[in-house]
Formats: structure tokens, sequence, C-alpha cells
């Protein structure tokens, strides 16, 4: 039985999300929480498995919420926001800074069409979520492993001639993302396209959330967009993204793969054929096992190619999956991956 804590302000959509989550069998909805102040007493006392948090509460929001309750009593904290505006999106991401696990839309009314299955991804996540064992550590992982020296195995078997860099990400993604485009320097040659599988309407406010801490341009991508070099592209919501020869981005509404669009697996293929050894490509924490084989079909091609290590995932399936198959080149904790990309960058210049 996971046992859930859920804060909202909202009486209404309070009592909805605990008719969602208590009618769940596998589910224990044990309090709720009207603010953060009452959040963080209650996450203390309660202990509970998962937080579900709203992030604009009178007095202590959720953002501060989510950081007092890691820094006390660390657990796995779900935000479930009702806005689709990119500006409140991007700035309900901030959550993610402070050890969030994921960001979701508020599930649909009933009788909406959207109901089920938006309520399915919520319970869903939740369940997920509570197997998550490495949130204590992530508020500090980018300040204690970004001074670390990268290791060069491997780098020095890179492609000789790095022209683009694409990665995969699905839960957990979003600051790991954020920590490697930081850590960045703005003289980095290399195009980078990114896609992440996220709730559709929240992706344009991950863009803008991305870009406030890199000092890199980061865009979401358009069909026929000309990849500049220094650039970071995400795939948008509802599209397959791949790569063409001139150096383009394609959209397309080719049907999901492994149930998704945008697609890992989509992006690395489109990559392997237009770009070949000239690559370099890795999967992040997440669910599943979308990009892996594609992931080896680079590596085959002479393309560099990185999976993130088990300690620092918060979901090993994605990378890991990508490590049972001899995909990756290098395993890389989170810490250094920025680090290592850029240290390619700099040899291939």
């Amino acid at each position: 039985m996971i046992k859930v804590l859920i804060v909202e302000d909202s009486p209404v959509v309070r009592e909805f999300l605990v008719h969602i989550l208590g009618a769940d069998p596998g589910i224990q909805v044990i309090g709720t929480a009207t603010d953060g102040e009452r959040a963080v007493e209650a996450a203390q006392r309660l202990r509970p498995d998962v937080v579900t948090m709203d992030i604009h509460m009178p007095g202590m929001d959720g953002i501060e919420a989510t950081r007092r309750i890691m820094e006390t009593c660390p657990v796995p904290i779900v935000v479930v926001s009702g806005s689709s505006d990119p500006r409140e999106v991007a700035t309900t991401f901030r959550a993610m800074e402070t050890g969030a696990v994921a960001v979701l839309r508020r599930p649909a009314g009933i009788g909406h069409p959207d109901y089920e299955a938006t309520t399915m991804d919520l319970v869903q996540t939740v369940k997920l979520m509570s197997e998550v064992k490495v949130v204590r550590r992530w508020p500090r992982r980018w300040s204690d492993a970004a001074a670390a020296p990268v290791a060069q195995a491997g780098v020095e078997r890179a492609p000789a001639r790095v022209r683009i860099v694409a990665i995969g990400a699905s839960t957990g993604g979003p600051q790991v993302l954020q920590g490697i485009l930081a850590e960045l320097p703005k003289e980095f040659p290399l195009p980078i396209l990114i896609v992440q599988h996220m709730t559709a309407g929240f992706t344009q406010g991950f863009v803008q959330w991305l870009a406030q801490s890199s000092s890199l341009p980061v865009h979401l991508a358009m069909h026929d967009e000309l990849i500049r070099p220094g650039h970071v592209y995400v795939a948008p919501d509802e599209f397959q993204m791949k790569v063409a020869r001139g150096g383009r981005i394609v959209l397309t509404q080719d049907a999901p793969e492994n149930g998704l669009r945008p697609s890992v697996s989509c992006l690395f293929r489109s990559l392997a054929e237009t770009y070949g050894g000239d690559a370099a490509a890795g999967l992040l924490t997440g669910m599943g096992r979308d990009g892996a084989e594609e992931l080896r079909l680079l590596k085959d091609k002479g393309a560099l190619t990185f999976a993130q290590d088990k300690d620092s995932s918060a979901v090993y399936g994605m990378p890991g999956e990508a490590v049972r198959l001899d995909a990756a080149t290098l395993v890389l904790p989170s810490g250094k991956i920025a680090a290592t990309l850029a240290s390619l960058a700099n040899n291939k210049k």
C-alpha cells in the first residue's frame, strides 16, 4: 500500500485528487494539507511514500514547501499543476530544482474525454515515484559532482568528427537536463537535440525553464528549421522529431513508437541514418526502453554513446536497457555528462 499526502489549497481540487487516488486499491491517502506550512508538518508527522504538491498556495508556496520537505524528511514529490500557461509552467518546474521528481497536469474532470487517460497517468506516476530512492541526493548532485574530473576513457575513442549531440530522457530527466545545460560553456560548438517524455502542454514551459539557467539558446524545435551550432532544440508535443540531410529538423506526425510521440527511438534512428558515426547520443533516467536499441545502432555506426549510471538515475529503465544491450560507450553519473560533452567538443575543434 502506497501512502500519499495530498497538498492542495482548493477544496474542490483536493477532494477530486482524494477521490482519484483513493479509488486505487494500491494507494492510501493518509492526509491532506491546504498550504505549504501544513504540508511540511504533515510530511514530517505522517511520513508518506509520495506527496502530490500544489504550487500556488497562500503563505508558503509549493516550491518552498518542497524545499523544506526535502531538507527535513525527503520523500518523492509529484507536482500537480492546473496551469497550461508557459510562464506558469516554467515557474512550476522550479520545484524540480528543489527536489520534486515529476510534474503533471491536473487530471481532467469527470465526463471530460481525457478523464480516464489523465487520471491513469496520475495514478501510475504516483506508483512509480514511490519507488524512487535517490531523492535525497538531488538538491546537491550538481554542486557535488561537477567538480569531479572528467574520465577520459572512451572519449579518446570518440568519432573523429562529432557534429551533433542527441539526448533522450523520461522520468527524472528535466532536472538532469537542466544540470547538463547549465554546466556547458557558452562556447559549446555542437547543436543538441532533446526528446524529453512529458505531459502534453508542458513542453513550452519546460523550454523556458531550461533557458533560464543555460548559456546556450534553447528552442522548441520547428519543422524544416536549420540546426545551428551551439543551440538546443527540444521536441514539441505530439510530433516525432527527426534530422534530415542538410542539417535540418523534420517534425512529423508518424505513429507513436514505444507508445510515445515524440520518441527517442525515432530521433536516434534518423540520427544514425543522417550522421552515422559523426554524432554523440545518450540516454538519461527514465522508465521503459525507448531509444535503447537505436543507441546500439548508433554505437555500431561509430558514434559516441553514453548512458546515465544507476546511482544517479531516478528510474534506471532507459539507461539500464542501453547498458544491458551494450549500447553505451560510456556509463556516466549525471554530474559528469556535461564535462564529458565539453571535453569531447574541445577535442574535436
